[in-house]
């Protein structure tokens, strides 16, 4: 399922999260955002998107999900060479910092995760954005 902001930053975001609540918050701040927003219930369907030939500037990711967990679809988008999106693990889990930074995730985000720390992520990718296009 995909939602378009009006007015796109041009950041398109993948949101890998089973939880209905937690994937329509990370949805409304990322529209606040202005991002393309993939929703994505499982690590499997993150990494059949990938599959498809699908691009994504950044993912945001949970743990703990049913048919392939976050870290599992992050090792296999990080093996298909996928080096330029940003991945943040997010989780309730004491553990889960190490999980997430083991398997090539490039930032953890406890949950639940501020819109500030969120915004200045996003921002951080729209001018990287910015500069390969200068």
């Amino acid at each position: 399922m995909a939602f378009k902001a009006q007015g796109s930053s041009s950041v398109k975001a993948l949101v890998v999260e089973d939880d209905t609540v937690q994937r329509m918050v990370l949805l409304t701040m990322l529209l606040k955002f202005e991002c393309d927003i993939t929703l994505a219930k499982n690590g499997k369907e993150a990494v059949d998107l990938f599959f498809e030939g699908k691009k994504f500037d950044i993912i945001l990711c949970d743990k703990d999900m049913p048919i392939m967990t976050g870290p599992e679809a992050i090792v296999k988008i990080r093996a298909m060479g996928e080096s330029d999106v940003k991945i943040l693990g997010m989780s309730a889990d004491d553990d889960a910092m190490e999980v997430f930074i083991s398997v090539g995730a490039d930032v953890f985000v406890p949950k639940p995760m501020k819109v500030e720390y969120l915004g200045s992520i996003i921002k951080e990718i729209i001018n990287k954005k910015k500069n390969t296009m200068d």
